[in-house]
């Protein structure tokens, strides 16, 4: 039962995992499609199996940016965990994947009655927190080239394979900023021989050099969830 696919749920307890697993649900996910959307009820939680989840802020006038990705290493729906039904930000998949579902109140109520549950989601909570911020930092005070850098790295630990099917319009998303921009960043990351990039699809070549590039904008958040969830 521990061989779910999602690392998050191979660190919960046995007999945590057998009181939920049977209200999970197996689903498939079409890239661009919704896991939430501002304001509407967070009725599922994903514990992803495969594939790379968005989380978008937004605001009235329409500008949007990515503030945290998410993939097999945790799951979607983080404000349900600490009792908010409803977020402003909005999530999507940035390519196809899977996930197990499970009802947000069936997993609260589960949670509600086992500490060490409760206190697993909880320390995710504070990761994808510290992931959050880590890119407001890196947003404020790394160049585009060195936050294109860190966000293929963060793509390709969720992904597990060397090549990332990104388009430009989804790395321009992520980044913040014009398409233009994400090509000429692009450009100057293929120059260093770290990617191979077209149209729809990222070839990682030499991740070591993706780290070089990316430098302390990158691993905060991944050394932090070794630190709090092993």
């Amino acid at each position: 039962m521990k061989n779910l696919g999602n690392r998050f749920l191979s660190l919960v307890g046995q007999d945590s995992l057998t009181a939920i697993a049977g209200s999970f649900e197996t689903v498939c996910l079409r890239q661009g499609q919704s896991i939430f959307e501002p304001m509407q009820q967070i009725d599922h939680i994903y514990f992803f199996t495969k594939g790379l989840s968005s989380e978008i802020a937004v605001d009235d006038g329409g500008q949007r940016i990515e503030v945290g990705c998410i993939g097999f290493e945790g799951f979607a729906g983080v404000p349900a965990v600490l009792g908010v039904n409803r977020s402003p930000h909005r999530s999507f998949m940035e390519t196809d994947g899977t996930a197990l579902r499970i009802e947000t109140e069936r997993l609260m109520e589960a949670a509600r009655a086992d500490d060490a549950l409760m206190s697993l989601l909880l320390r995710y909570v504070h990761v994808f927190m510290m992931q959050v911020a880590a890119t407001a930092l890196a947003d404020g005070r790394y160049n585009v080239e060195q936050r294109t850098a860190r966000w293929l790295l963060m793509a390709h630990d969720r992904l597990e394979s060397e090549e990332l099917p990104l388009t430009h319009d989804f790395l321009a998303l992520m980044l913040g900023v014009r398409r233009s921009s994400v090509t000429n960043a692009l450009h100057v990351v293929e120059g260093l021989g770290a990617i191979k990039a077209s149209r729809s699809l990222i070839t990682v070549r030499e991740r070591d050099k993706l780290e070089r590039l990316a430098g302390a904008s990158y691993g905060l958040p991944e050394s932090e969830y070794r630190r709090v969830l092993g």
